[in-house]
């Protein structure tokens, strides 16, 4: 199957016609997805039932939500509604999130996230085959199912970093969906991938690979290259230590330092020339035709499908000019 290309949105924005227009945009052009996070601001299952009433084609998904927001029964009676009003469009991405996030927001402890992932794809499983959902903590009461039609065929993509989580998701789910993951550490992901279908007994039967990939494109290579330093500078430097770990174990120690020195004691959104393979690694940016020749890289590491992440508070012009970018494509996506 040739390569498929999807949009997003980072959580900062929050104007809810802006991603919505997205959604009916990117439609209109023939891409292929829409997924969209969850994290600290609007309930994403509802604006993706608003997209799914505004789009026709395009396959709609979480991207991600994260497995303390909610317990299994209530994601998969959410998934099996937007399946249904999507007319089976819809794709269940779940992420383990952040402690931040879960204790600061949902009240809920932050534990070892890989038996809590493990827990939530085999009850949402269940549940989605029409089945009683397999208890794990109240054992002692009476298991129920879904009172609505079985979905057994809804895909589950998860967002592993980490070498456990990736070998659970080649176990268990449809797809990998890695985010500011480097294209050139795929093969990696990938062999995790393999060594879960192996322990899951399916060998034969590795997830597809779904990289999330923050993406700015301008009129000027300066321009774009200054937002690409931004995402990376907030992400390395404001979302807690699980990207600058997760970059640091895979070799690149050193530009990770680079960057939270060139933003302290202050956040600068600056990533220093020395740090500059963060960027080529991470983000797809240029003008037009240099983002294209970036994106290209991530399909051929195998990438089967790019979501391309966008910044927030985006010009309608801006947004236009980013979806046509990536337009000449489509024909060999």
């Amino acid at each position: 199957m040739p390569p498929r290309i999807g949009f997003s949105v980072m959580p900062l924005e929050t104007r809810r016609e802006a991603i919505i227009d997205l959604a009916t945009d990117a439609d209109r052009r023939g891409y292929h997805g829409f997924f969209m996070p969850e994290t600290w601001a609007w309930d994403m299952t509802v604006l993706l039932a608003d997209a799914a009433a505004r789009t026709t084609q395009i396959t709609l998904g979480t991207g991600i939500v994260g497995i303390w927001n909610r317990s299994a029964a209530t994601i998969a009676m959410g998934a099996a509604t937007l399946h249904a009003i999507s007319g089976g469009r819809f794709v269940l991405g779940l992420g383990a999130s952040t402690p931040q996030l879960a204790e600061g927001l949902h009240d809920t402890p932050f534990g070892q996230p890989v038996p809590r992932m493990r827990r939530m794809i085999t009850q949402i499983r269940a549940l989605l085959r029409g089945e009683r959902i397999p208890l794990d903590v109240a054992t002692g009461a009476r298991a129920l199912k879904l009172n609505v039609p079985p979905v057994p065929e809804l895909p589950i993509t998860v967002a592993a970093l980490g070498d456990a989580m990736t070998r659970l998701t080649g176990e268990l789910a449809d797809a990998w969906s890695p985010f500011l993951y480097p294209w050139a550490q795929l093969d990696t992901g990938r062999a995790r991938l393999r060594e879960g279908a192996a322990r899951g007994g399916h060998p034969d039967r590795t997830p597809e690979i779904h990289p999330s990939i923050p993406t700015v494109v301008a009129e000027t290579d300066a321009k774009a290259r200054e937002g690409a330093a931004w995402f990376v500078a907030f992400y390395v430097t404001t979302m807690g230590t699980i990207y600058r770990d997760s970059l640091t174990r895979q070799g690149y120690g050193k530009q990770v330092q680079a960057v939270l020195a060139a933003n302290a004691p202050k956040f600068t959104g600056a990533v220093p020339p020395d740090a500059e393979e963060l960027l080529e690694q991470l983000i797809v940016y240029g003008t037009p035709a240099e983002a294209r020749r970036r994106l290209a890289r991530w399909h051929a590491a195998g990438g089967t499908f790019t979501v391309l992440l966008l910044g927030p508070n985006l010009t309608p012009e801006q947004r236009a000019f980013t979806l046509d970018a990536f337009r000449p494509m489509l024909g060999s996506a």
